[in-house]
Formats: C-alpha cells, sequence, structure tokens
C-alpha cells in the first residue's frame, strides 16, 4: 500500500461497524486506526445492545420466580437490590469492551483516543484534552453511530424525561413510568420494567406495538403485555406533562382527541435514534446529509471517494449492529482492493429481533408490505402450542409464520414471535439465502423435541405436509 498517508484506512468510531471494519482492512493488509471519543465498542458494547441484553436476562430469571413457587419454593425477594442488576450489566458491557480492545491490539490496528473531525478529502482531525493533530489516510471510514432522538417540548432533562441512555445507566427503578414509544427499544424496556415490578404505561403513535412489525405478531405482543399489566395507548400522542410534588402528571391523547390523564415517577422518552453526523466535518468536504444521514453509494462511498459512511449514520440503512459491521466489511474490503460479494447490504437479509417476552424476530417481508407491493405468496403460521419442546417447556406462546413465493418457493420473509425467536431465525434465513427455500427446511429431518420443529412445520405448511397441526 501507499507510504505517502499516515495510514491506509481511518476509521471513525469504533463501534461494531467501526471496528469490524478496521479489523477486516488490517486482515487484508491496510495499516489502520480507529478514532474513539468514548469508550470502546460504541453504543452497542456500552449502552445499548450488550447491557440491555443482560438486563434482559436477568429480567427473565427474576420473572419467573413463580415457576420455582409453582413448585413448593418459598422465594423471599426482600433483598433484592436493582443495584445488584445494573451493576452486572456493566460488568458484561465493560468486559466486552476490552475484549475489542484486546482485538483490535491483537490485529495491530491503532486505537487513537479521541475526538475526530474530516478536514479535507485524505485528512483528519484528531483532538484529545490538551492535544491536537492532523492525520492523514487514504481512506477513511465514517462510523461515528447515533444516539436517543428526543421529542420537541419533551427535551431529555435527566429527572423527569429520560432518554435510552438515562434508563440503562439507573440503578434504582422508578415504581411507575411512561415509557413513549413501542418500536424495538420502547418494547425491551418495558418487558425489563415490569418484570423488576414497575407499573408500565406505553403510548404509540402508530396504530399498534412494533410497528415495524407484522400485524399478527404485533397483535399476540400487545395482548402479553397487556395480560402481564401493562397499559398500552396506541394511535396516541404524549401531549404534554407537569411536574408537581415530584409526580409527573402526563397527558396523552388518543386519534379522537380524547384525553387521558396518566400519573407517573418518570417519562422515558424511545422514539428512535439520530445520526451523530454533527461536528464530524462532513460539510467541510463537502458532504451534504439528508435529515442528518449520509447517502452512500456501492461499497458505502459517499460523494468524496476516499470517504466512507457505514452504520447508523447511512440514510436507509437499517439501524442495527449487525448490520454496520456488515457494511463495515464491505467498505473495508473495497478499500483494500478485495471487492465483496455484494456492493451493498440487502435489507431483505438483515434479521430483526426484539428482545422482549415474547421475543419477536423477522426479516423479509411483513404479510402487509406483501400484499401492498402486489408480490404473491402463500403463508404458513404453525403454533408453537402445537410444537412438544415448547409445551414441555411450558413456552408454548407464538408462532413461526412463513411467507414463500408460490412458484419458487422461495422466502419472501418470515417472523417468529416466541421462545427463541432470536436464534431460531437463522434457519430461515439460510435458507433463503442459500435457494434452499421452504423444501430445503420442511426436509430437513429436525432433532425432536426442539423449538427449531416448529420451523420445520411452518415449512411443511406451506407445500400442505405438516403432521402436527
Amino acid at each position: 500500500m501507499s507510504t505517502s498517508y499516515d495510514y491506509d484506512l481511518l476509521v471513525i468510531g469504533s463501534g461494531p461497524g467501526g471496528y469490524v471494519a478496521a479489523i477486516r482492512g488490517a486482515q487484508l493488509g491496510l495499516r489502520a486506526a480507529a478514532v474513539e471519543r468514548g469508550s470502546v465498542g460504541g453504543v452497542c458494547l456500552n449502552i445499548g445492545c450488550i447491557p440491555t441484553k443482560a438486563l434482559i436476562r436477568q429480567a427473565e430469571i427474576y420473572r419467573n420466580k413463580g415457576r420455582l413457587e409453582s413448585m413448593g419454593v418459598r422465594i423471599d425477594t426482600s433483598g433484592f437490590r436493582y443495584e445488584n442488576v445494573f451493576n452486572a450489566s456493566r460488568k458484561a458491557a465493560e468486559t466486552l469492551s476490552k475484549g475489542v480492545a484486546y482485538l483490535l491490539k491483537k490485529n495491530k490496528v491503532e486505537l487513537i483516543t479521541a475526538t475526530a473531525r474530516l478536514v479535507s478529502e485524505h485528512e483528519v482531525s484528531v483532538s484529545a484534552v490538551d492535544t491536537e493533530r492532523t492525520l492523514s489516510a487514504r481512506a477513511v471510514i465514517v462510523a461515528a453511530g447515533s444516539r436517543p432522538k428526543s421529542l420537541p417540548g419533551f427535551e431529555f432533562d435527566g429527572k423527569s424525561i429520560l432518554s435510552s441512555d438515562d434508563a440503562l445507566m439507573m440503578k434504582e427503578l422508578p415504581r411507575r413510568a411512561l415509557i413513549v414509544g413501542a418500536g424495538a427499544i420502547g418494547a425491551e424496556f418495558a418487558h425489563i420494567m415490569e418484570a423488576f415490578g414497575t407499573d408500565a404505561h406505553i403510548v404509540e403513535m402508530a396504530d399498534r406495538v412494533l410497528p415495524a412489525s407484522d400485524g399478527e405478531v404485533s397483535a399476540l405482543v400487545r395482548r402479553s403485555f397487556m395480560k402481564r399489566g401493562m397499559k398500552v395507548y396506541t394511535a396516541s400522542t404524549l401531549s404534554s406533562y407537569r411536574v408537581d410534588n415530584g409526580s409527573v402528571n402526563a397527558v396523552i391523547r388518543g386519534a379522537d382527541g380524547a384525553g387521558v390523564d396518566v400519573s407517573v415517577d418518570k417519562i422515558f422518552v424511545m422514539t428512535g435514534r439520530a445520526p451523530n453526523t454533527e461536528g464530524v466535518g462532513l460539510d467541510a468536504v463537502g458532504i451534504n446529509t439528508v435529515r442528518g444521514f449520509v447517502e452512500t453509494g456501492d461499497y458505502y462511498q459517499t460523494g468524496v471517494k476516499s470517504i466512507y459512511a457505514i452504520g447508523d449514520v447511512v440514510a436507509g440503512a437499517p439501524m442495527l449492529a449487525h448490520a454496520a459491521s456488515r457494511q463495515g466489511e464491505i467498505a473495508a474490503e473495497h478499500i483494500a482492493g478485495a471487492p465483496p460479494k455484494s456492493p451493498r447490504v440487502d435489507p431483505a437479509e438483515v434479521p430483526s429481533v426484539v428482545y422482549c417476552e415474547p421475543s419477536v424476530a423477522a426479516f423479509g417481508l411483513t404479510e402487509e408490505q406483501a400484499a401492498m407491493r402486489g408480490a404473491p405468496f402463500v403463508k404458513a403460521a404453525f403454533p408453537f402450542k402445537a410444537c412438544g419442546k415448547a409445551v414441555a417447556a411450558d413456552e408454548s406462546e407464538g408462532f413461526v409464520k412463513i411467507l414463500a413465493d408460490p412458484s419458487t418457493g422461495g422466502i419472501v420473509g418470515a417472523h417468529i414471535v416466541g421462545a427463541g425467536a432470536s436464534e431460531l431465525i437463522h434457519e430461515l434465513l439460510l435458507a433463503r439465502n442459500s435457494g434452499a427455500g421452504v423444501d430445503g427446511i420442511a426436509d430437513a429431518i429436525h432433532a425432536h423435541p426442539t423449538l427449531s420443529e416448529a420451523v420445520m412445520e411452518s415449512a411443511r405448511m406451506i407445500g400442505g405436509r405438516a403432521a402436527h397441526v
């Protein structure tokens, strides 16, 4: 590689997109560096994916203590302290952050702790506490990530109006909480809080929870949440609030304009995330943004060919850690002259997971999207209540739903709600991508009893072969 630059590849950000891009570049012989202003691993490892999953796992254990009680076990929860749950989540985050730092070092990627700003097509200014210097690179990847998005009139104050970041860093949960937004983030935190005893209210502007999910999946999750005692307000908005004697009194308005008064201790705004593109210097090098997002072409190149953008800052891309990682690999491989199999990530191949209870996983088209596009499909939904392992494990809520092309058997979309959804989805995705389709799944012998049999039976339903419906 050329020696006229300090680095062949300089990555701004060390999240799942940034650190993977830097490591992949180094594997291909690039002199690579990653600039990180915060903790190594970015949002995902430190205040996102990893600590939330640690909380969710502990919420699952705590919520299911009733199963032990049904066996005659007496459980005394008087010594329960949520701070211990919080500490365990931080330990998981810190362990993996150190692990990423080790991986960067092992792959000879230089880690620079500083704030980065583009100053030209090949130059980046990096500033720490008392120093500032300019580094040059043949190629730069912007992987700056995202942050919680606030609502106008309900800006975060760290006291009454809190973000998902604030929620993660709480050492004590509120007794009553109003969560604004019933997407993946809101649903997961509603699950966590309710599991530990918080009286949870959820308000969502769309007409259902998990608005991006399949309609039948959404309906089942709503029913499950309400059965647990959560109050769910859809087709509704947070109209106003006031703080009075330590309580936050909110007004929720439905589509008909009618208002509902709710008194809580905290309001959590979880309506999405905003890209971290301010202050990166994009305007200085002539890269325009659309609503804060960077538009990219093949291989995630921006309008300035030496500068790439990946992850949450990319316009139209899934704001998911695993999507960012693959984008990082694609960009790094292109920079190194080793073109990847595909110039971009196909959104239809990106699985999405919501780690609430019941959990949700999906990829491809929903039934509503397929109908709207006029795409022909046949569907099948196999219920977990007909799956032996699910019944034996007392995890029979939910189903596996497949949408298939009636002429080819190719999988158009797949949707799972229930136990093991986050793991089961990948058999369906592999069948789609390999061309095996529903017949490949239906013909494969699945161990009995397993949850994966529900995937097999759903595939067999497409061809009228299911034996357990």
